[in-house]
């Protein structure tokens, strides 16, 4: 049984279990008696950093009005003071704040407090965080970590193994971000109580009445999200490391595509572009996301996050402008899987990319063949080892651009698939060789089930120098193949290097990149 296919059978959860400390977090909407304090129990998060910018994101148990202080010391000596917006049931109690007039390369220490707003006097408990703004000297070197794919596959919080452990361990390694790929909740992925494992262990998740069915509803939907925060490790993760978030289809549904329309008995709302509506409001109000800010008049996944002189993030969207999944074979595709506008807005920002290293923030990979029940597929390969049809039309035609106008430091970096691989791309195995040599790296999942790799597609001339699956279909985080990957930049040769890691088990793979060539 495939991994998105497990998904659609997954049985309707039970009712919810007794919660142990913390996880009452999961819990819907606020007491309506707002007596007391405000507090913001769900922790603090910063999203999309800059030299000079930085977004900073809280949830209060109540109505109240968002106050940021930063300083350069946590001792918050001469702190500077941003002003938030009023939280309250319209984004589920959550609010981002924009903080400007950041100094590169700077270690900033914040607090958010919480402001009851019919009497300023009666203020919440600060809630801290740090986070680095990147620097504007190439010498100082860049370092971040990414991976994907959280809570799926019926594996939830379990606090007997110590919840999301990859958070703790990614913490350690104190990266300047976190690149987050993608399925970041399994909005259709009900929890049940406990799971038996193939050796007779117990799983037991933390549920919630919002995880034991799939989501439809907006409060469905934002309890999802609200679930991953229960988590401590997450918490304490968010205080320390910002984030460059993305989403792809588990957001909403499995496999989803816009205008579709499901055929799965558990919906009883068949419009996934009613879903995806829903879910994208969630989506926006509980990540901090600028692009996405309630309110915006058109909000987008796709961007780019420029890290200093070193490194340029570009975040892509596969989602909102794919065409529908099918066989994939289309002679001519001008929507493809990320659109004609998304397209041409890549092909601009890495020709205006002054950066060292242009990573290319894929939400699914190029040359790994991904099904989508029997006759169709999921992301750009088709299984088809010849000339580009369907979905990777769209993707020839963004890599000969790369190779013809000489973008040098083009790096994909992906999840989406459950286990770790490293592949290098060249044109004397390609069918089509009208491109320079590149790697693309994935990694995850960090608390899901893991499943074997993917068959290769021949198209793009992929080498699988390194993988790391399973040989059984959805193995549960108590059972390993847990995965995230880190990049680092030296500062003085400008040299990459990325290193797929295993939680609990280190480094599994290590390549190193040269800085300034057309391709490698």
């Amino acid at each position: 049984m495939g991994r998105r296919t497990l998904l659609r059978g997954a049985a309707t959860a039970s009712a919810a279990l007794a919660l142990p400390a913390g996880a009452a977090l999961v819990g819907a909407a606020p007491a309506q008696a707002f007596g007391g304090r405000p507090s913001a129990d769900w922790g603090v998060q910063v999203g999309d950093v800059t030299g000079e910018s930085g977004l900073v994101w809280v949830r209060s148990d109540r109505p109240a009005r968002m106050v940021v202080e930063t300083s350069a010391t946590e001792s918050f000596r001469r702190p500077r003071r941003f002003a938030g917006p009023l939280l309250g049931p319209g984004t589920d109690f959550t609010g981002t704040a924009r903080l400007r007039g950041l100094e590169p390369g700077q270690q900033v220490h914040y607090r958010v407090t919480l402001v009851d707003p019919d009497d300023h006097r009666r203020t919440g408990r600060p809630v801290t965080g740090t986070f680095r703004t990147p620097s504007a000297r190439r010498s100082d070197g860049a370092r971040f970590v990414w991976s994907g794919d959280l809570a799926g596959q019926g594996w939830g919080i379990n606090p007997e193994l110590g919840g999301y452990r990859a958070f703790e361990e990614m913490r350690r390694l104190d990266p300047d971000f976190f690149l987050f790929s993608g399925d970041t909740v399994y909005a259709d992925g009900p929890l049940t109580e406990s799971v038996t494992l193939p050796d007779g262990r117990i799983w037991r998740n933390i549920t919630v009445e919002e995880k034991a069915k799939v989501a439809e509803t907006l409060a469905e939907y934002r309890g999802n999200f609200r679930y991953n925060l229960a988590d401590e490790n997450l918490r304490r993760f968010n205080a320390q490391v910002p984030a460059i978030v993305q989403w792809d289809d588990h957001e909403v549904t499995n496999n989803w595509y816009p205008g579709e329309l499901l055929e799965d008995e558990r919906y009883t709302e068949k419009s996934v572009d009613v879903l995806a509506a829903r879910a994208r409001r969630a989506f926006s109000e509980y990540f901090p996301i600028p692009s996405l800010r309630p309110g915006a008049r058109e909000g987008r996944v796709h961007r780019v996050v420029r890290r200093g002189p070193l490194l340029d993030v570009f975040v892509l969207d596969m989602r909102t402008f794919r065409d529908r999944n099918s066989p994939n074979r289309q002679a001519e595709n001008g929507q493809g899987i990320l659109g004609r506008e998304q397209l041409d807005w890549l092909k601009r920002e890495l020709i205006r990319s002054r950066a060292v290293w242009k990573v290319i923030a894929a939400d699914m990979p190029i040359g790994l063949v991904v099904p989508d029940g029997e006759t169709d597929f999921e992301a750009i390969a088709n299984g088809d080892p010849g000339a580009p049809l369907g979905r990777e039309l769209q993707i020839a035609e963004l890599l000969r651009f790369v190779k013809r106008r000489r973008i040098t430091g083009t790096v994909w970096l992906t999840a989406d698939v459950h286990y770790t691989s490293a592949q290098h791309y060249r044109p004397e195995r390609a069918a089509f060789g009208d491109f320079a040599p590149f790697w693309e790296f994935v990694t995850g999942p960090i608390n899901a089930g893991a499943f074997p790799a993917n068959a290769l597609d021949g198209t793009f001339g992929p080498d699988r120098v390194f993988v790391k699956a399973p040989t059984a279909s959805n193995v549960s985080p108590a059972e390993g193949y847990q995965f995230f990957g880190e990049v680092a930049i030296d500062g003085d040769s400008g040299e990459l290097t990325a290193r797929l890691r295993e939680v609990g088990g280190g480094v599994l793979f290590s390549q190193t990149l040269r800085p300034g060539l057309v391709g490698q």
